[in-house]
């Protein structure tokens, strides 16, 4: 016990290690409070292993050099941001997890000047008086799409939550079971709409549904039809469901407004690139829907948003919601809203220059070139891991277009002697905790670089990252 008090005694206190010149150092760049709560932590957890029953020969090995790197370190990760950019090295393009769609500098650029200044965000110049966000992006989607009118809401289980409060609150939604979908997070459509107030009422089965079972199920109570657009899933097989056009085609006949909730909204027509089962927004609309709602950032290729189209009296409904106010978009996603709707007036342009169109669409070719550029850089780093191309797929991701399978080429690293101590999970973990994160997926026993997710401007330091993690 007395090896124990005089070891603590050796712990230097709080005062000492503020009055230290390199604790002045950290004074000056980081806060006050940072800086005395990473001293605390340390010297704290330094206490609890000596009490705890610490080898008391190895607990003397208290110099300060090492408990002030301890507390740097910890001062370094209390002062870093938590969100922070990565490298997307998966293949999936519009990967949930790693914050769906990117945006290109255009978008940024003007994001970074409706930041940085006032603006009418909700004043009407010509008029000299207060005005509506909506309408700031009511053109351009008009021009798009064809719509009467819109909502732009932050995303669109939001839309749909607020579509279905506004339509349809205490009266019964008809959906085929077939189309009761998870979204990300766990979140399910039969949830939303609890939540919505709107009570939901199931027809069909789950691989069929019909029109009679629509028909069947209309009654004095029926507020709204709702399609949802399995965009996350597909069911193949002895299945059938009823076509937007004879949802449509019914709800005129009864009075009743539709609905299609889109899920991943498409301007343009994919198929000219050879992707296929997404419908555009236009031919929706063109079916007579009512209203469609769809995310902003997926296959549109912008910000987080939820956005809302149809028919002028049903948006001016949707508009006066109170509950409106509290899921509207803002400044800065609507700002980088507009500038991506509007790349969209040159098609060629937005596939260009929307970065999700471009890695959707992007030749094969310029895709190998990127990675036997990387492979380059890498060969001869280390002899531990082996570098070669690779041909593998991509996805499309964000719980769009299921089924596809984009060919791709991969820089594969795997070790050059089975049974290394240097795993593949060894260097992954490396790569996805460096200082500049590189998330990449595992397969075969070697870690896969897909160069369709990497961007150009990306490659060297993603080759750095590659470096260091194999030098530790």
């Amino acid at each position: 016990m007395a090896d124990v008090k005089e070891i603590l005694r050796e712990i230097p206190s709080v005062d000492e290690v503020l009055k230290s010149p390199l604790c002045q150092e950290w004074l000056k760049t980081h806060p006050r409070s940072l800086v005395l709560k990473a001293i605390r932590d340390i010297l704290r957890l330094k206490r609890e292993s000596i009490l705890a029953g610490a080898n008391p020969a190895a607990s003397r090995v208290l110099s300060f050099d090492t408990i002030f790197s301890e507390i740097e370190n910890t001062l370094n990760d209390l002062s870093s941001f938590k969100l922070r950019p990565l490298i997307n090295a998966t293949g999936i393009i519009i990967h949930t997890n790693l914050g769906r769609s990117i945006l290109d500098e255009v978008v940024i650029r003007n994001m970074e000047g409706i930041a940085k200044r006032y603006s009418n965000l909700e004043y009407d110049i010509e008029k000299g008086e207060r005005g509506k966000r909506h309408a700031h992006l009511e053109e351009i989607l008009r021009t798009l799409t064809d719509s009467e009118s819109s909502v732009i809401v932050n995303n669109n289980a939001a839309a749909v939550l607020l579509v279905l409060n506004s339509m349809a609150q205490e009266k019964e939604v008809i959906v085929s079971r077939g189309e009761l979908i998870e979204i990300g997070g766990s979140f399910r459509i039969p949830e939303v709409m609890e939540r919505s107030g709107a009570v939901l009422r199931e027809v069909g089965t789950t691989n069929k549904t019909h029109l009679r079972d629509y028909e069947g199920a209309i009654n004095e109570r029926t507020a709204l039809l709702l399609k949802v657009h399995t965009s996350n899933y597909r069911v193949l097989g002895f299945a059938s469901d009823v076509s937007l056009q004879d949802m449509v085609f019914l709800g005129q006949k009864r009075g009743i407004p539709v609905m299609n909730d889109l899920g991943s909204g498409c301007i343009i027509d994919l198929k000219k690139y050879g992707i296929y089962g997404e419908p555009t927004v236009k031919e929706v609309l063109k079916s007579g829907v009512d209203i469609v709602t769809f995310s902003g950032d997926k296959l549109l290729g912008g910000p987080q948003a939820g956005i809302i189209l149809g028919k002028e009296v049903y948006i001016d409904r949707i508009r006066k919601n109170p509950l409106a106010r509290a899921v509207r978009i803002d400044k800065l996603s609507l700002s980088a809203m507009e500038v991506t709707l509007r790349e969209y007036l040159d098609e060629e342009r937005a596939v260009k220059k929307i970065p999700t169109l471009r890695m959707l669409t992007q030749p094969l070719k310029d895709i190998a070139k990127r990675a036997k550029k990387i492979e380059r850089l890498l060969k001869n780093v280390n002899a531990l891991f082996k570098v070669k191309v690779m041909q593998d797929s991509s996805q499309a991701g964000g719980g769009s277009l299921p089924l596809l399978n984009l060919p791709t080429f991969v820089v594969a690293l795997s070790p050059a002697v089975q049974g290394s101590q240097f795993s593949v999970n060894d260097f992954e973990e490396r790569l996805r905790k460096g200082e500049r994160p590189v998330i990449a997926r595992i397969k075969d026993d070697a870690l896969l670089l897909d160069a369709r997710t990497i961007q150009d401007g990306e490659i060297k330091e993603l080759v750095d990252s590659v470096k260091v993690a194999l030098k530790k």
